[in-house]
């Protein structure tokens, strides 16, 4: 399963952002929310953009993969998630608004790739 290799590394990437939010969190002794505090604000929604957008590519992808498309097609979906998220979490986390918008692009991008890849699939297995 090609979905499996996309879906670990893109749990690491969460993984590593949640870690961060959790370091902030403590060396900032907040126990809820985001205490006023800037970087722990930014943190958290590096975070939950991940955990918002990574879901969907990942079940579009899986999908793709169910219905036995090309695994040069599922390697791009893979690898454009991976850059979009990684591209959006650095930029936000720097404050680097091109790598953000860049990280938007590939992530949305990369959904409509998705999608309409698995709606030929669909249409052309009817």
């Amino acid at each position: 399963m090609i979905t499996s290799i996309y879906a670990a590394l893109s749990s690491l990437l969460i993984v590593w952002l949640s870690f961060n939010v959790v370091k902030l969190r403590q060396s900032g002794r907040v126990i809820l929310g985001d205490g006023g505090n800037s970087k722990l604000q930014v943190a958290i929604r590096a975070q939950g953009n991940a955990t918002e957008y990574i879901p969907i590519s990942l079940i579009l992808l899986l999908l793709l993969e169910l219905s036995k498309a090309n695994a040069l097609m599922l390697h791009i979906g893979g690898v454009a998630l991976l850059i979009g998220r990684s591209l959006h979490a650095y930029g936000l986390t720097t404050s680097n608004l091109k790598l953000r918008v860049s990280g938007m692009v590939f992530t949305f991008g990369n959904i409509i790739y998705l999608a309409i890849v698995n709606l030929v699939y669909f249409y052309l297995r009817t």
